[in-house]
C-alpha cells in the first residue's frame, strides 16, 4: 500500500474520518487534471480486526503488519482533551504497540504523520526528538515541559521536519491530509481544497486563547492578569513582574518555559486578541483600538494583526456580528 492509516481504541472519529475523506477526494479527483499523479493505495489499519473509535463507533481495519509496505504512515489523534490523561496514555502500555509502530517506521525511512493529540504519540515515541514540530495550540505548554528535544512551532498549522510531519488542533487534520495530497500533487491539492471549500490556515494563531495558555503556570497567569488590566498604557515588565511578587528574570523564566516567549511578546498576544474582538464587536476606528490597546500609530497595530492572526484589520471587520 502506499499510505496507511492506523486505527486504534480511543482514536479521535473527526481526524480518522477527515484524513480518509480528503485522500479519497484526492483519488477520486485525480483524472480531473491534465497531468494527474499516480493513484495511491489507502489502507486503514490496526492492531485487532475491529477498533472502537472515541465516539464509540466500530471501525474494521486491514492488519496493521500490512504497514511495512506503506510509503508514509498516517497517525490521527486520541480523542482525549485532559492532559493528564492523554500521557498517561501515550506513555503507558496501552499505547506501546502503536509507539513501536512509529519508531519501527522511521528507523525505515518512511515518513509519518499525525495531527493534534497524536503528535505526542509520536514525540513519545521519540521520533520528534530534534526535530520541528507542531501541536494543538492548547497543549503547547504541556507539550514543551515533557518533550523539550523537540523544536515546538505551536502557531504554525502545519510542520514538516526531516521525514515527520505534524499538524495542528482537532480539525488540523484535513491541513494535515492536504499537506500530503499536496506533496504529491500541488494542483490536486488545490482542486481538492475547492472541492471542499478548505481555506488556507497557515497558523493557529487566530485560533489561540492567551488566558488558556497562560493559566498553565500560577505566574504566567498572575501576570496575565496584570497586563489585561495595564494594555492600555505603556507596559513595563519590570513593574509587572513585583506587581505578581516575582524578580523580572523568574517571570521572563516562567513565560518562556510555558508559552515558548517573551514577557513582551504574551503583551503583544493579548493587546492583539483585545484588538481582533473589538473590530469584531465595535464600530470602533483602528486609530481608537489601537490608543485602547496601547499603541499611539494604528499602523503599528495592522502590521501586528496581519503578522500574528494572518488576517487584516479589514477582514476582522468583515466578520462582526
Amino acid at each position: 500500500m502506499d499510505i496507511a492509516v492506523l486505527a486504534y481504541d480511543g482514536v479521535f472519529d473527526s481526524g480518522l474520518a477527515a484524513i480518509l475523506d480528503v485522500l479519497s477526494t484526492a483519488d477520486a479527483m485525480r483524472d480531473d487534471l491534465p497531468h494527474p499523479p499516480p493513484a495511491r493505495e489507502v489502507a486503514t489499519v490496526g492492531f485487532r480486526r475491529r477498533i472502537r473509535t472515541g465516539a464509540g463507533h466500530l471501525v474494521t481495519t486491514r492488519p496493521v503488519a500490512e504497514a511495512a509496505d506503506a510509503g508514509l504512515l498516517l497517525v490521527p489523534a486520541l480523542a482525549e482533551r485532559r492532559p493528564e490523561k492523554l500521557i498517561d496514555h501515550v506513555s503507558g502500555p496501552a499505547s506501546a504497540a502503536a509507539r513501536r509502530l512509529v519508531r519501527e517506521t522511521r528507523s525505515r525511512d518512511v515518513p509519518v504523520a499525525s495531527a493534534c493529540t497524536g503528535t505526542f504519540l509520536l514525540a513519545e515515541s521519540g521520533v520528534l526528538d530534534g526535530r520541528r514540530a507542531t501541536t494543538s495550540w492548547w497543549l503547547a505548554p504541556v507539550f514543551r515541559k515533557r518533550y523539550p528535544d523537540v523544536g515546538l512551532e505551536e502557531t504554525r498549522m502545519v510542520t514538516t521536519s526531516r521525514g515527520v510531519t505534524t499538524a495542528g488542533a482537532a480539525f488540523g487534520h484535513v491541513d494535515l491530509a492536504l499537506a500530503v495530497v499536496r506533496m504529491a500533487s500541488p494542483a490536486l491539492a488545490d482542486l481538492v481544497a475547492r472541492c471542499l471549500v478548505v481555506d488556507e490556515r497557515p497558523s493557529q494563531s487566530a485560533y489561540t486563547i492567551p488566558s488558556a495558555l497562560a493559566k498553565n503556570d500560577p505566574t504566567v497567569a498572575a501576570f496575565e492578569r496584570w497586563a489585561r488590566l495595564h494594555l492600555g498604557e505603556p507596559v513595563s515588565i519590570k513593574e509587572g513582574a513585583q506587581a505578581v511578587g516575582v524578580s523580572e528574570r523568574t517571570l521572563q523564566r516562567a513565560v518562556h518555559r510555558t508559552l515558548g516567549t517573551s514577557p513582551v511578546r504574551f503583551v503583544q498576544d493579548l493587546r492583539v486578541e483585545q484588538a481582533s474582538h473589538l473590530l469584531r464587536t465595535t464600530g470602533l476606528s483602528l486609530e481608537t483600538i489601537a490608543r485602547r490597546v496601547g499603541y499611539e500609530h494604528p499602523n503599528t497595530l495592522r502590521i501586528l494583526l496581519r503578522e500574528r492572526t494572518g488576517v487584516t484589520a479589514g477582514a476582522l471587520r468583515r466578520q462582526r456580528t
